[in-house]
């Protein structure tokens, strides 16, 4: 297959194709000293703005400041796939074995409920992000993807979701939907909905912003400090340091740039294109007209969305790791990444392979050790957070903030009984291990989609292997 074409006015980069399309904002007025406040949230994406938008609400008197190196929004929340989902940010089986099957169940309902309380906020507040909950569609594309694909229903079944919130789509449904190249099987949930990123983390920042939290951009902060010997917790900053009762962390995938958390999270890659607008002729051929969500079951999976104007955005994994933690600050993605997600987009969609590439970028998400999300508040040290999402953070961030706020206000609640509650995961290997071991794995991810795709029909050793190395 020759290289996809990209179009004339083809950008890498400039951080996302959703703030290309929705503009780059204004960024604020940078922290201006030291200050004293009743929280600190150190991060201006969705954790950070869910867990100050929260806290207002319920407590309006409280003082609360956000600091954000770039602007709100700059990071993850503005450059994912556009996925509100209710996928668990993490592994069941493994907060199954910390805390039951129950409690698992739990985490799941509460997903589905984080899916509903965003589209809710994002009405209330008016908030337009091109929000439509279409649900979700998840392909099997080859006999081994197939069988994971019905492992996964049987233990939905088992966990007690039934095909309300789970299930197998006929050919007929599945070819009315969406026509996907090579699909085998599909299963539909409708806890999902599209939304355009951008939009819904700029809208949230001017929500926050018009309760009163004082949100400074332009800010870094290099070092968070607890609270020791009668001063409070801090975030340190080149402009001075905030002082807060509570400080909370909600840095994600930039969580390595902060002083002593260089291997708590590692910041992992994941990279987009979008497309030009498709012919209608094109657009005949595929269906989609519901704009679900699109997912698929191969160990380096892709994840694509059908916009509001009628493009096709779609992700995958490209480069997972930059030796050290890096991270490219304006999200540049690399020719061959961009080449490897326009040929599988051709693949899975024909009738789009003339259609130019116009955008790809890339961003970084936080990975924990054991790829399971977290959230705590240290009522002793007054240092609190949230993140490891592993992707899946559009809707697991909104969660988040709920939680927070509770541990914050000391209120026992359902959210703070779930599983990820309080979890401490040990910290990546330094390098270069680190960078070795993760190479290893995406390798042996990538060798195990090849050979299934050659029809092997249960998963390979290769990715059984690499999912003991990676902790999953």
């Amino acid at each position: 297959m020759a290289d996809p074409r990209v179009s004339s006015g083809f950008v890498n980069g400039e951080v996302s194709f959703w703030y290309r399309q929705a503009g780059l904002p204004s960024v604020r007025a940078p922290l201006p000293g030291a200050r004293e406040y009743d929280v600190c949230v150190v991060g201006g994406g969705f954790t950070g703005l869910w867990t100050a938008y929260y806290l207002k609400r319920a407590r309006p008197s409280l003082r609360i400041a956000v600091l954000e190196r770039e602007f709100a929004g700059f990071g993850a929340s503005g450059r994912n796939g556009g996925w509100l989902t209710a996928e668990l940010a993490g592994s069941a089986a493994r907060y199954a074995r910390d805390r039951g099957e129950e409690a698992v169940v739990a985490q799941q309902r509460a997903m589905f409920g984080a899916v509903d309380e965003v589209i809710r906020v994002a009405a209330a507040e008016g908030i337009e992000a091109d929000i439509v909950r279409s649900g979700v569609l998840d392909v099997a594309t080859n006999p081994a993807q197939r069988r994971r694909m019905h492992a996964g229903l049987a233990s939905a079944r088992d966990r007690g979701f039934t095909e309300a919130d789970l299930r197998l789509l006929s050919p007929g449904e599945r070819e009315e939907r969406l026509r996907v190249a090579g699909a085998l099987d599909a299963t539909y949930s409708p806890h999902c909905a599209r939304v355009q990123p951008a939009r819904l983390v700029q809208g949230l920042a001017r929500v926050v912003a018009g309760l009163g939290v004082d949100i400074f951009e332009g800010t870094t902060v290099g070092e968070i400090r607890p609270r020791s010997g009668g001063r409070p917790a801090q975030a340190v900053t080149a402009r001075g340091a905030v002082s807060a009762e509570y400080v909370i962390r909600a840095t994600e995938g930039f969580t390595a740039g902060l002083a002593g958390q260089r291997r708590q999270w590692l910041p992992m890659n994941s990279s987009m294109i979008v497309t030009a607008p498709l012919a209608d002729d094109a657009w005949e051929r595929i269906g989609w007209e519901g704009c679900e969500l699109l997912g698929d079951h191969a160990h380096a999976y892709v994840y694509a969305q059908r916009t509001a104007d009628g493009r096709i955005a779609l992700g995958g994994r490209g480069v997972p790791y930059r030796f050290g933690s890096g991270w490219d600050r304006r999200g540049a993605t690399q020719p061959k990444t961009v080449t490897a997600l326009a040929r599988m987009l051709a693949s899975l969609f024909p009738a789009a392979a003339d259609t130019p590439i116009e955008h790809a970028w890339c961003g970084v998400l936080g990975v924990p050790r054991d790829w399971c999300s977290t959230a705590h508040v240290d009522h002793e040290t007054g240092v609190g957070w949230a993140g490891g999402y592993v992707g899946t953070g559009v809707a697991t961030t909104n969660l988040a903030g709920r939680t927070l706020r509770d541990l914050i206000l000391r209120e026992d609640t359902e959210l703070t009984t779930l599983p990820w509650v309080g979890r401490r995961v040990r910290p990546w290997e330094p390098e270069p291990l680190r960078w070795t071991g993760v190479q290893l794995i995406y390798a042996l991810y990538r060798a195990a989609d090849r050979r299934e795709n050659r029809g092997r029909p249960q998963t390979s050793a290769y990715a059984r292997l690499a999912d003991l190395i990676s902790g999953r």
